[in-house]
């Protein structure tokens, strides 16, 4: 863009003793080249944007991480309604034969008293009863009831609600992370869709050279300036690049496939891009500093829980209460018997061969390995960062030599091309040449795509894109 104005400037800039006309519409007219040069960056960015937004919102692994957070969320109000009493309904009813059995001597106790009271009221009202025998086991008999239980004092059911209080912001951050490397990879796979776009584009103009190479042979062998052989040799290269070029499709079909498998689309489906992605390539220290990675949260989320869990297992210390209330009825023969019982339960260790006080142990052990973790985690971070700022600079410096090198490869061909028309070289310096120019210009593709994707790996170590 920076050359297109100085041409421009160098048509339009007014001479010696001309009006001022001409000078402001070179200005006005270079406005508005850089303002379009700005909008097509805006769009570029606005098109990639939009892709990630489709991610967030389509992608498979990104929904079934939600899916797991509204888990958590419904394990979180399942541990505070452990607080509240619970009424259920039981029914026992047992039939039996046989078993053991007591003898009642009624009879015997009850008969000579009834015999008496016959004699003394001279009537028979008070008839003989034979001796009674019980079982043990109760025949047609059922118990009913409505049990109500109501916890007073459980430490557990409190530390329980903790830990599933920190694992929903432990899964909160976890979907984070999850968008950070969705970021990455969508971003990755669209530059390298473009690599692939613009390599088949530079092997169309390699064709289109070599097209015109064919013509002009064509037109000296005609003349029988040179041999035959020269076009074969002209074919061979033009097959030899249709075989690069169709490399590049293959790669450009993939790397379309996996982008639109991110987006959770057709994988066939064609991909909007706007060529000024060199828009991207300026490097910004200041908007790569390190933010905060959520492994880091995800850590320190992991510790919290690890102290929650050593105070649930120090719980045991504290003794159980809960209320129990039982309504119902039983009987025989499903007559009704209406009760009510109530009864207070606490529950208290006294011995448990110490198996408590390893839990602890084994839970305090979590802490100092977690602790350790994080410690290595931070250093891993630093590392990745210094790294992935490294590798970009270096792929920066890489680029921008291949700047004078296109140009040269470039003006060498021309010149070569020229000559070999004349007769003072020969065609074996033009291919060379042709093939120097698609060289560079693929490795200056590729090096400029290359730092695109180091720009993200650095996005993405240093965590600076605004996730929603």
């Amino acid at each position: 863009m920076r050359e297109l104005c100085s041409i421009f400037a160098l048509i339009f800039i007014p001479k010696k003793g001309k009006n001022m006309y001409n000078f402001f519409f070179i200005t006005s007219l270079s406005i508005a080249v850089f303002h379009w040069s700005a909008l097509r960056s805006q769009d570029q960015n606005d098109i990639l944007e939009s892709y990630i937004q489709q991610g967030f919102e389509t992608n498979h692994g990104l929904k079934e991480q939600h899916f797991l957070l509204e888990k958590n969320i419904l394990a979180l109000e399942e541990a505070r309604r452990l607080y509240r009493p619970e009424v259920g309904f039981g029914m026992n009813y047992t039939l039996a034969a046989g078993g053991r059995k007591i003898s009642i001597p009624v009879g015997q106790l009850v008969n000579p008293v009834y015999s008496t009271l016959n004699d003394i009221i001279m009537m028979d009202r008070f008839p003989q009863i034979e001796d009674v025998e019980e079982t043990f086991l109760p025949h047609n008999f059922y118990d009913a009831r409505f049990r109500i239980t109501q916890p007073l004092i459980n430490r557990e059911i409190y530390f329980n609600k903790k830990i599933k209080e920190e694992m929903i912001g432990l899964k909160e951050t976890e979907i984070m992370v999850y968008k950070r490397e969705l970021v990455k990879e969508i971003k990755t796979a669209y530059y390298q869709y473009l690599q692939a776009s613009e390599a088949i584009s530079i092997y169309d103009n390699a064709l289109a050279l070599l097209a015109e190479n064919k013509r002009v042979n064509e037109s000296l062998l005609k003349n029988d300036k040179v041999i035959p052989s020269v076009l074969l040799r002209v074919e061979s290269e033009i097959t030899n690049v249709k075989a690069q070029k169709n490399e590049a499709v293959t790669t450009q079909k993939n790397a379309a496939a996996y982008f639109n498998f991110l987006l959770n689309r057709n994988l066939e489906d064609a991909i909007e891009t706007d060529q000024t992605a060199t828009a991207a390539l300026a490097i910004d220290e200041t908007g790569m500093q390190t933010g905060n990675r959520e492994e880091l949260d995800q850590l320190n989320k992991a510790q919290a829980i690890n102290a929650w869990v050593v105070e649930l297992e120090n719980a045991y210390k504290v003794p159980k209460a809960g209320l129990q209330i039982d309504v119902g009825s039983q009987n025989f023969d499903f007559e009704y018997g209406g009760y009510v019982l109530a009864g207070l339960s606490v529950e208290f260790p006294i011995y448990t061969a110490k198996r408590n006080k390893l839990q602890v142990q084994q839970a305090e052990l979590d802490i100092k390995a977690t602790a350790e973790k994080i410690a290595q985690v931070e250093r891993q971070v630093e590392l990745q960062t210094q790294t992935a700022r490294n590798s970009m600079l270096a792929a920066y410096e890489t680029w921008q030599s291949y700047q004078s090198q296109l140009s040269n490869a470039e003006r060498q061909y021309r010149d070569t091309f020229r000559r070999y028309k004349e007769g003072i070289s020969n065609y074996i310096e033009v291919l060379d040449a042709r093939t120097q120019v698609t060289n560079v210009d693929l490795q200056q593709s590729l090096a400029m795509y290359t730092v695109l994707v180091k720009k993200v790996e650095l996005e993405r170590a240093v965590a600076s894109y605004p996730l929603p």
